[in-house]
Protein backbone atom coordinates (compact mmCIF):
# COMPACT_ATOMS: atom_id res chain seq x y z
CA UNK A 1 0.00 0.00 0.00
CA UNK A 2 1.15 3.47 -0.85
CA UNK A 3 1.75 5.99 1.64
CA UNK A 4 -1.66 7.79 2.15
CA UNK A 5 -3.42 9.63 4.89
CA UNK A 6 -6.44 7.21 4.71
CA UNK A 7 -9.11 10.14 4.78
CA UNK A 8 -7.58 12.03 7.94
CA UNK A 9 -8.26 15.59 7.81
CA UNK A 10 -6.24 15.74 11.08
CA UNK A 11 -2.37 17.18 10.62
CA UNK A 12 0.95 16.90 13.20
CA UNK A 13 0.90 20.15 15.18
CA UNK A 14 4.68 21.84 15.24
CA UNK A 15 6.81 21.26 17.69
CA UNK A 16 7.91 23.15 20.44
CA UNK A 17 10.40 25.82 18.84
CA UNK A 18 7.27 26.06 16.48
CA UNK A 19 8.91 24.18 13.51
CA UNK A 20 7.43 22.08 11.52
CA UNK A 21 9.12 18.51 11.07
CA UNK A 22 9.47 16.90 7.67
CA UNK A 23 9.22 13.95 9.74
CA UNK A 24 6.82 13.38 12.83
CA UNK A 25 7.06 9.85 14.98
CA UNK A 26 4.58 9.31 17.31
CA UNK A 27 4.51 6.07 19.67
CA UNK A 28 6.34 4.09 16.96
CA UNK A 29 6.71 0.05 18.57
CA UNK A 30 8.06 -2.56 16.85
CA UNK A 31 7.71 -6.21 18.40
CA UNK A 32 9.20 -9.58 16.74
CA UNK A 33 7.63 -12.36 18.58
CA UNK A 34 7.75 -12.01 22.19
CA UNK A 35 10.91 -9.51 21.53
CA UNK A 36 10.39 -5.79 21.86
CA UNK A 37 12.75 -3.67 19.91
CA UNK A 38 11.23 -0.38 20.17
CA UNK A 39 8.53 1.14 22.66
CA UNK A 40 6.65 4.19 22.07
CA UNK A 41 9.63 6.18 20.16
CA UNK A 42 8.93 9.68 19.38
CA UNK A 43 10.78 11.65 17.15
CA UNK A 44 11.01 14.81 14.96
CA UNK A 45 13.64 14.98 11.79
CA UNK A 46 13.84 19.01 10.42
CA UNK A 47 14.57 19.92 6.77
CA UNK A 48 17.59 21.52 7.33
CA UNK A 49 19.62 19.69 10.47
CA UNK A 50 21.69 16.84 10.85
CA UNK A 51 19.98 14.42 13.70
CA UNK A 52 22.55 11.94 15.01
CA UNK A 53 20.98 8.67 16.83
CA UNK A 54 22.48 7.20 19.15
CA UNK A 55 22.36 4.45 21.43
CA UNK A 56 24.61 0.82 22.87
CA UNK A 57 24.37 -1.91 20.58
CA UNK A 58 21.14 -3.45 20.43
CA UNK A 59 19.61 0.06 21.63
CA UNK A 60 16.74 -0.11 18.54
CA UNK A 61 18.59 2.56 15.83
CA UNK A 62 18.44 -0.25 13.12
CA UNK A 63 15.19 -0.82 13.51
CA UNK A 64 14.18 2.36 13.67
CA UNK A 65 15.35 3.65 10.57
CA UNK A 66 14.27 0.02 8.62
CA UNK A 67 10.78 1.38 9.85
CA UNK A 68 11.49 4.79 8.53
CA UNK A 69 12.52 3.27 5.28
CA UNK A 70 10.37 0.62 4.72
CA UNK A 71 11.86 -2.52 5.65
CA UNK A 72 9.76 -3.38 8.80
CA UNK A 73 6.41 -2.05 9.63
CA UNK A 74 5.77 -0.12 13.04
CA UNK A 75 4.02 -2.40 15.16
CA UNK A 76 2.00 0.74 16.17
CA UNK A 77 2.38 4.35 16.23
CA UNK A 78 1.99 6.80 13.40
CA UNK A 79 4.02 8.99 11.13
CA UNK A 80 3.44 12.02 9.19
CA UNK A 81 5.39 13.35 6.66
CA UNK A 82 5.30 17.13 5.58
CA UNK A 83 2.33 17.38 7.76
CA UNK A 84 0.24 14.47 6.66
CA UNK A 85 -0.43 11.04 7.87
CA UNK A 86 1.37 8.63 6.06
CA UNK A 87 2.41 5.03 6.15
CA UNK A 88 5.73 3.41 4.93
CA UNK A 89 5.13 -0.07 4.41
CA UNK A 90 7.83 -0.56 1.57
CA UNK A 91 11.17 0.99 0.24
CA UNK A 92 9.35 2.08 -2.31
CA UNK A 93 6.81 3.89 -0.25
CA UNK A 94 9.89 5.35 1.28
CA UNK A 95 11.16 6.61 -1.95
CA UNK A 96 7.98 7.77 -3.50
CA UNK A 97 8.23 10.36 -0.30
CA UNK A 98 11.75 10.85 -0.80
CA UNK A 99 13.42 9.22 2.04
CA UNK A 100 16.64 7.48 0.73
CA UNK A 101 18.84 5.48 2.66
CA UNK A 102 22.94 4.69 2.52
CA UNK A 103 23.51 1.81 4.39
CA UNK A 104 27.09 0.79 6.19
CA UNK A 105 27.21 -1.78 2.76
CA UNK A 106 26.75 1.20 0.92
CA UNK A 107 24.88 -1.59 -2.21
CA UNK A 108 27.36 -0.51 -4.83
CA UNK A 109 28.19 -2.97 -7.30
CA UNK A 110 32.38 -3.37 -7.53
CA UNK A 111 31.91 -4.28 -11.31
CA UNK A 112 29.76 -1.01 -12.38
CA UNK A 113 31.63 2.36 -12.95
CA UNK A 114 29.84 5.14 -11.08
CA UNK A 115 27.14 6.09 -13.39
CA UNK A 116 26.09 2.74 -13.77
CA UNK A 117 25.54 2.74 -10.11
CA UNK A 118 23.93 6.06 -9.68
CA UNK A 119 21.46 4.47 -11.98
CA UNK A 120 21.17 1.00 -11.16
CA UNK A 121 17.72 0.07 -11.10
CA UNK A 122 16.59 3.25 -12.40
CA UNK A 123 18.40 3.55 -15.93
CA UNK A 124 16.91 6.02 -18.12
CA UNK A 125 16.11 4.94 -21.47
CA UNK A 126 15.50 7.07 -25.25
CA UNK A 127 14.19 5.19 -28.13
CA UNK A 128 14.47 1.54 -26.33
CA UNK A 129 17.92 2.28 -25.67
CA UNK A 130 19.61 3.59 -22.47
CA UNK A 131 20.24 7.25 -22.54
CA UNK A 132 23.79 6.96 -21.52
CA UNK A 133 24.41 10.99 -22.02
CA UNK A 134 21.46 12.10 -19.71
CA UNK A 135 22.79 10.20 -17.06
CA UNK A 136 26.25 11.01 -17.57
CA UNK A 137 25.11 14.74 -17.13
CA UNK A 138 22.56 13.95 -13.84
CA UNK A 139 25.08 11.87 -12.65
CA UNK A 140 28.20 14.68 -13.47
CA UNK A 141 25.85 17.73 -11.73
CA UNK A 142 25.09 15.52 -8.61
CA UNK A 143 29.05 15.16 -7.89
CA UNK A 144 29.57 18.94 -8.43
CA UNK A 145 26.75 20.12 -6.06
CA UNK A 146 27.88 18.42 -3.46
CA UNK A 147 31.59 19.47 -4.51
CA UNK A 148 32.36 15.97 -4.61
CA UNK A 149 35.86 16.56 -6.68
CA UNK A 150 38.00 13.56 -5.64
CA UNK A 151 36.90 10.91 -8.02
CA UNK A 152 38.75 11.23 -11.11
CA UNK A 153 35.79 10.04 -13.73
CA UNK A 154 32.12 9.33 -13.69
CA UNK A 155 33.04 6.06 -15.93
CA UNK A 156 35.90 4.66 -13.60
CA UNK A 157 34.99 1.86 -11.92
CA UNK A 158 33.65 1.90 -8.19
CA UNK A 159 36.23 -0.84 -7.16
CA UNK A 160 38.72 1.51 -8.01
CA UNK A 161 37.39 4.41 -5.00
CA UNK A 162 38.65 4.89 -1.97
CA UNK A 163 36.17 4.42 0.84
CA UNK A 164 35.54 7.90 1.62
CA UNK A 165 35.19 7.64 -2.32
CA UNK A 166 32.40 5.20 -2.52
CA UNK A 167 30.63 6.73 0.56
CA UNK A 168 30.51 9.90 -1.69
CA UNK A 169 29.26 8.14 -4.89
CA UNK A 170 26.55 6.53 -2.23
CA UNK A 171 25.62 9.41 -0.50
CA UNK A 172 25.42 11.21 -4.26
CA UNK A 173 22.87 8.44 -5.87
CA UNK A 174 20.80 9.09 -2.92
CA UNK A 175 20.06 12.83 -3.65
CA UNK A 176 20.31 12.09 -7.38
CA UNK A 177 16.75 10.75 -6.94
CA UNK A 178 15.39 14.43 -5.19
CA UNK A 179 15.49 13.12 -1.75
CA UNK A 180 14.13 15.27 1.30
CA UNK A 181 15.45 12.84 3.78
CA UNK A 182 18.76 11.04 3.63
CA UNK A 183 19.25 8.39 6.00
CA UNK A 184 22.74 7.43 7.26
CA UNK A 185 23.68 4.16 8.72
CA UNK A 186 27.82 4.68 9.92
CA UNK A 187 28.98 6.78 7.13
CA UNK A 188 32.24 7.32 8.73
CA UNK A 189 32.81 3.62 9.70
CA UNK A 190 36.42 2.09 8.80
CA UNK A 191 37.27 5.60 7.35
CA UNK A 192 40.67 7.31 7.73
CA UNK A 193 40.70 10.96 8.99
CA UNK A 194 40.98 12.87 5.44
CA UNK A 195 37.94 10.48 4.46
CA UNK A 196 36.17 10.85 7.56
CA UNK A 197 36.38 14.93 6.99
CA UNK A 198 35.27 14.72 3.51
CA UNK A 199 32.20 12.37 4.29
CA UNK A 200 31.67 15.19 7.32
CA UNK A 201 31.70 17.94 4.77
CA UNK A 202 29.29 16.28 2.36
CA UNK A 203 26.66 15.39 5.21
CA UNK A 204 26.50 19.24 5.97
CA UNK A 205 26.42 20.38 2.42
CA UNK A 206 23.54 18.39 2.32
CA UNK A 207 21.50 19.79 5.31
CA UNK A 208 22.60 23.80 3.58
CA UNK A 209 20.91 22.28 0.88
CA UNK A 210 17.79 22.03 2.92
CA UNK A 211 18.01 17.92 3.18
CA UNK A 212 17.09 16.86 6.55
CA UNK A 213 19.58 14.03 7.79
CA UNK A 214 19.84 11.27 10.09
CA UNK A 215 22.74 9.79 10.83
CA UNK A 216 23.76 6.45 12.95
CA UNK A 217 26.79 6.58 14.44
CA UNK A 218 29.02 5.06 17.14
CA UNK A 219 31.73 7.37 17.10
CA UNK A 220 31.21 10.80 19.32
CA UNK A 221 33.66 12.94 17.63
CA UNK A 222 32.01 12.70 14.35
CA UNK A 223 28.35 13.32 15.93
CA UNK A 224 29.49 16.59 17.48
CA UNK A 225 31.17 17.58 14.07
CA UNK A 226 28.26 17.21 12.50
CA UNK A 227 24.83 17.11 14.06
CA UNK A 228 22.88 20.11 15.05
CA UNK A 229 20.44 17.64 16.97
CA UNK A 230 21.22 14.34 18.93
CA UNK A 231 18.46 11.40 19.53
CA UNK A 232 19.26 8.70 22.47
CA UNK A 233 17.82 5.46 22.41
CA UNK A 234 18.33 3.30 25.67
CA UNK A 235 16.94 -0.41 25.37
CA UNK A 236 14.17 0.88 22.34
CA UNK A 237 12.91 3.78 23.81
CA UNK A 238 13.90 7.25 23.00
CA UNK A 239 15.12 9.02 26.10
CA UNK A 240 16.54 12.49 24.39
CA UNK A 241 16.37 14.44 21.71
CA UNK A 242 18.66 18.00 22.54
CA UNK A 243 19.72 20.35 20.57
CA UNK A 244 23.95 19.43 20.25
CA UNK A 245 24.53 23.04 22.33
CA UNK A 246 23.32 21.31 25.41
CA UNK A 247 24.70 18.12 25.09
CA UNK A 248 28.55 16.87 25.73
CA UNK A 249 30.06 13.56 25.23
CA UNK A 250 30.06 12.38 28.73
CA UNK A 251 26.22 13.31 28.75
CA UNK A 252 24.88 10.85 25.73
CA UNK A 253 27.41 8.25 26.90
CA UNK A 254 25.40 8.16 30.09
CA UNK A 255 22.04 8.66 27.86
CA UNK A 256 23.16 5.57 26.12
CA UNK A 257 24.22 3.38 29.13
CA UNK A 258 21.39 4.56 31.82
CA UNK A 259 19.22 6.19 29.86
CA UNK A 260 19.84 9.58 32.23
CA UNK A 261 22.37 11.94 32.96
CA UNK A 262 22.53 14.65 35.70
CA UNK A 263 25.36 16.75 34.28
CA UNK A 264 25.20 19.79 32.67
CA UNK A 265 27.01 20.54 29.93
CA UNK A 266 29.47 23.24 29.23
CA UNK A 267 27.87 26.24 26.82
CA UNK A 268 29.19 25.27 23.42
CA UNK A 269 28.54 27.62 20.59
CA UNK A 270 25.79 27.40 18.10
CA UNK A 271 25.83 26.54 14.16
CA UNK A 272 23.39 29.33 13.27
Amino acid sequence: MSPNAEGRSATAPSDEAGENPLLRLRGISKSFGPVRALTDVDLDILAGKVTALAGDNGAGKSVLIKCIAGIHAPTSGEMWWDGRHVHIESPRDAAALGIETVYQDLALCDNLDIVENMFLGRERTRRAALDQESMEHSALDTLKSLAVTSVKSIRQPVASLSGGQRQSVAIAKAVLWNSKLVIMDEPTAALGVAQTAMVLQLVRRLADRGVAVLIVSHNMNDVFEVADRIAVLHLGRMVAVRPIEELDRQIVVDLMTTGQSTRVAQPRPSRE
